[in-house]
């Protein structure tokens, strides 16, 4: 089975480039332009790890983080921001973030802190 991502960012550029990348790796990437999207994703089908940004419009990443920990709460979820400090750390990890990462960031971190996640939620070692 290969695993399904869910990138959400509402930045185009961002979100597409990131895709392209992880789908070269060998994942099955869906996407979302903004929360409320990313939410009506996760309610339609099955996914495996969900990465999400911070500030989107209609619904931020920690709104994204609070529907996957009421719905889904072993999937995990990964924090992606610009603007990261303690607070928004700590608020992340209350909603049991598997990981916060500070923009820019890099494909390969972003992809062994998902192959990690993935190894730790579900026993799958993806090659990254």
């Amino acid at each position: 089975m290969t695993p399904r991502l869910l990138i959400t960012d509402d930045d185009n550029a961002f979100r597409n480039v990131l895709c392209e990348g992880l789908q070269r790796r060998g994942f099955d990437v869906q996407q979302a332009c903004d929360g409320e999207e990313a939410i009506e994703v996760l309610r339609q089908g099955e996914i495996h790890l969900a990465l999400v940004d911070y500030q989107m419009p209609r619904a931020t990443g920690l709104d994204v983080m609070q529907h996957v920990h009421t719905s889904s709460p072993h999937l995990p979820c990964v924090l992606l921001t610009a603007q990261l400090d303690d607070s928004l750390r700590q608020a992340a990890m209350n909603l049991n973030a598997y990981s916060v990462l500070s923009k820019p960031v890099k494909l390969m971190e972003i992809s062994q802190v998902i192959a990690d996640a993935l190894r730790d939620a579900w026993g799958w070692n993806p090659t990254v």
